[in-house]
C-alpha cells in the first residue's frame, strides 16, 4: 500500500495485516491449508442458484456433446429486441457475463444519461430483471475492473469488489490493469476472513500465493459447468507485483489444467480469456474441448452473435469495453438449439439500483474524507510558468466573451458536481476525475491540479467553472502586464498576448481533452466541433 494516508478506503486497513500473517505461513509443512489442493481447483454445488439477466438474443453453432450433429438456431427475430430474453424456454442455466470496466463504475452523464451506457446501478438492475424470471444463472466477469493506479483506483476497485458481492459473481478473472494494482489492494479481497468472504477469482495461470483455483466446477441448474481462465501472454508485461504475482504461460498452464477439468464430466466447458481475439481463438483450437470462449479482446462495441471459431465446434463471444454491455448464454442441454445468446446494452431502460447508488455515494464520501492530500494529488506547475487567476480577471477586459460564457454550460460545470442534474442523490465536487473537466486549473487528462489551480468550494470561488484559462492558459503574467501591475515593454506585452490566443484548429485539440470518447462520444464525429463551437463562439 503506497504512502500514509488519514483515512484508509473500505478493507485496506486489514492488508498490512493479512499480509504479515501469509509471510508467517510461508515455508509451513505439507499440512498447512495453504498447501491444500483446495486452493488449486474446487467444485461447487448450488443448490440454491442465483438468477440473473440477458442481451441481443442470437443463433449459434456449437458441438453437441451427445451426437454429431451442430446446434444452429436460423431465427435472429430477436438480434435488435434485447427484452427477447424474457421469451426464451426456461434454460436448464445461463451466464450471465460482463467485464472490462475499466474504471467506470457509471457513465460520467456529461452528455446526460440517457446518451450513454454502462455503469453498476444499470447492471443490477438488468440482473434483478433476469433473477426474476427464475433461471440458474452464473455470472461471471472478465476483470479490468480499472484503469489507472493510485489511491483513487484502490478506493473504486474496493467499491466495486463489493458491488460484485452484492450481485453474486460466481467466478471473475483478472485483467492487467487489476494486477497493477499493489498485491496488498488484492489480496484483502482474496483472502478468507472473519467479515466477508473472498471473491471468486478464477486463473489457470495467474498465482497469487496459492489462493487463486486454476478450475472450478459449478453445478447449477441439474447441469456441471467447467470454468477456468486466462490471462493473455500480450498482457503480461504490463502486471506488476513483483514475486507476489507468478504467471505462467497460457498454454502451458491449460497443458496442465485441461486434463483435470476435463475428468471432471462437466455439461459445458467455458474458457474465460482476458486475451486478444487472435490469442483467444489460438486457444481454442489448441484445447477444443471449450464449447464458450469468451474473451475480453476486441475494441468498442460486443459483436450481437457468437462467432463460430474456424477448425474448431468453440463459438466465440466479446464483452466489450468499459462495462456498456452485458450477454446472457442460455443453455439447454439436450434439446436443438442447445444454446441461445443475446446482447444487452446497459442504457437508460435499466433503472438504477437503489443499492448500486448507496455504494456509488459511499465511494463519493470516502474521496471526500481522503481529500486531495490523502489521495496524494499534489499539485503541479503549470508548464508555462504563470498562474491561475479566474475567469472573472478575465472578464474585465474581455467582456463580450465573459457574457457569452456565463450563459455556457462551461460556466455551470462545477455547480453540476455539487448538485448533479441526474443523480443527484450523489455529489461529486470531490471526485478528481469528475473535478479536471469541472474547475478550472486541472490537468484534464492526469486529473491532479495544478499549483494555483481549484481547491475546493471554500478557497476557489474564482475557479468555478469551465474557465477561459483551461483553453488559454494561465493568465498571471497577461494580466499582470495588462494592468501594468508589472512593467514590460511593447515586443513582452505583444508576446503574452500572443501566448494566450488560441486558433480555431488549436481549440478543436483542447476541447477534445474534455470532450473525450467516454464522456462526449458524439464530439469526435465530423462537423460536430463546428456544431458546438457555434454555441460557444466568442
Amino acid at each position: 500500500m503506497s504512502g500514509s494516508r488519514d483515512c484508509i478506503p473500505y478493507r485496506v486497513f486489514v492488508a498490512s495485516n493479512v499480509v504479515g500473517l501469509l509471510l508467517g505461513l510461508v515455508g509451513c509443512s505439507a499440512e498447512d491449508p495453504l498447501e491444500n489442493n483446495s486452493f488449486q481447483n474446487s467444485t461447487v454445488t448450488d443448490e440454491n442458484p442465483v438468477h440473473i439477466p440477458a442481451g441481443n438474443e442470437t443463433v449459434v453453432q456449437v458441438r453437441n456433446e451427445d451426437s454429431e450433429k451442430t446446434d444452429t438456431e436460423n431465427d435472429a427475430s430477436g438480434l435488435f429486441d434485447e427484452l427477447a430474453f424474457k421469451k426464451w424456454p426456461v434454460p436448464d442455466l445461463a451466464l450471465f457475463i460482463t467485464g472490462r470496466q475499466y474504471g467506470f463504475i457509471e457513465p460520467c452523464g456529461c452528455t446526460g444519461l440517457d446518451n450513454q451506457k454502462g455503469g453498476l446501478a444499470r447492471r443490477h438492475s438488468l440482473l434483478n430483471d433476469v433473477r426474476q424470471l427464475g433461471w440458474p444463472v452464473v455470472p461471471l466477469d472478465m476483470g479490468n475492473q480499472v484503469r489507472r493506479t493510485g489511491i483513487q483506483a484502490e478506493i473504486k476497485y474496493h467499491m466495486t469488489m463489493e458491488a460484485l458481492r452484492e450481485l453474486k459473481y460466481q467466478s471473475i478473472v483478472f485483467g492487467p490493469d487489476d494486477l497493477r494494482l499493489t498485491f496488498e489492494e488484492i489480496l484483502v479481497e482474496i483472502y478468507p476472513d472473519a467479515e466477508v468472504s473472498p471473491l471468486p477469482y478464477l486463473s489457470a495461470n495467474v498465482d497469487l500465493l496459492d489462493f487463486i483455483p486454476r478450475y472450478r466446477v459449478k453445478e447449477v441448474g441439474g447441469r456441471r459447468i467447467g470454468l477456468t481462465a486466462v490471462l493473455g501472454g500480450s498482457h503480461h508485461a504490463r502486471v506488476g507485483g513483483g514475486e507476489d504475482i507468478l504467471l505462467t504461460d497460457p498454454q502451458e498452464a491449460l497443458d496442465e489444467v485441461w486434463p483435470q477439468l476435463e475428468s471432471e464430466d462437466c455439461d459445458l466447458y467455458v474458457l474465460l480469456a482476458h486475451a486478444s481475439i487472435e490469442e483467444s481463438q489460438e486457444l481454442a483450437r489448441r484445447f477444443r474441448g471449450f464449447s464458450i470462449v469468451i474473451t475480453a479482446g476486441g475494441a468498442g462495441e460486443p459483436n450481437y452473435r457468437p462467432e463460430p471459431i474456424e477448425g474448431t465446434e468453440s463459438v466465440l463471444i466479446q464483452v466489450g469495453t468499459k462495462g456498456m454491455y452485458a450477454g446472457v448464454l442460455g443453455f439447454y442441454g439436450d434439446s436443438q438449439p442447445r444454446l441461445r445468446y443475446q446482447r444487452i446494452a446497459l442504457d437508460a431502460k435499466w433503472k438504477d439500483s437503489p443499492q448500486m447508488i448507496r455504494l456509488l455515494g459511499n465511494y463519493q464520501h470516502q474521496l471526500e474524507s481522503m481529500g486531495l492530500k490523502g489521495l496524494q494529488l499534489n499539485p503541479v506547475a503549470h508548464w508555462t510558468g504563470h498562474e491561475f487567476v479566474g475567469t472573472g480577471q478575465c472578464g474585465g477586459c474581455h467582456e463580450q466573451a465573459h457574457e457569452i460564457w456565463l450563459e455556457t454550460g462551461h460556466s455551470h460545470a462545477t455547480a453540476t458536481l455539487v448538485r448533479p442534474p441526474e443523480r443527484y442523490e450523489v455529489p461529486r465536487h470531490f471526485d478528481p476525475e469528475c473535478l479536471s473537466c469541472h474547475v478550472t486549473g486541472w490537468n484534464f487528462q492526469g486529473h491532479l491540479p495544478y499549483e494555483t489551480g481549484y481547491v475546493d468550494l471554500e478557497a476557489s470561488a474564482h475557479l468555478y467553472g469551465n474557465g477561459c484559462e483551461n483553453c488559454h492558459g494561465p493568465g498571471s503574467a497577461h494580466v499582470a502586464a495588462e494592468l501594468a501591475e508589472k512593467v514590460v515593454d511593447e515586443d513582452q506585452l505583444n508576446k503574452l498576448r500572443a501566448e494566450m490566443r488560441l486558433t480555431l484548429e488549436n481549440a478543436r485539440e483542447s476541447c477534445m481533452k474534455c470532450h473525450d470518447l467516454d464522456n462526449s462520444p458524439d464530439f469526435a464525429k465530423e462537423e460536430s466541433f463546428d456544431r458546438y463551437w457555434e454555441e460557444i463562439a466568442h
